[in-house]
């Protein structure tokens, strides 16, 4: 069940946070405040008040 619960979550946060940044980059180039050949970086924190946990990663997107 727990794990079940955790993929839950991490499901609902990579589906979430993708469509948030492929609307963020599509404004943006839109917008003409991005060109389309970038590397933006990206950075994510998951926080478990409880557990006193705060892990966060940090990559780059390439645009091109």
């Amino acid at each position: 069940m727990f794990n079940r619960e955790i993929r839950k979550f991490l499901k609902q946060l990579g589906v979430t946070s993708q469509r948030e940044i492929e609307a963020a980059v599509r404004k943006a180039l839109d917008e003409g405040r991005l060109k389309g050949d970038e590397r933006l970086t990206a950075r994510a924190r998951v926080t478990i008040d409880t557990l006193g946990l705060e892990h966060e990663i940090e990559t780059e997107i390439s645009l091109a």
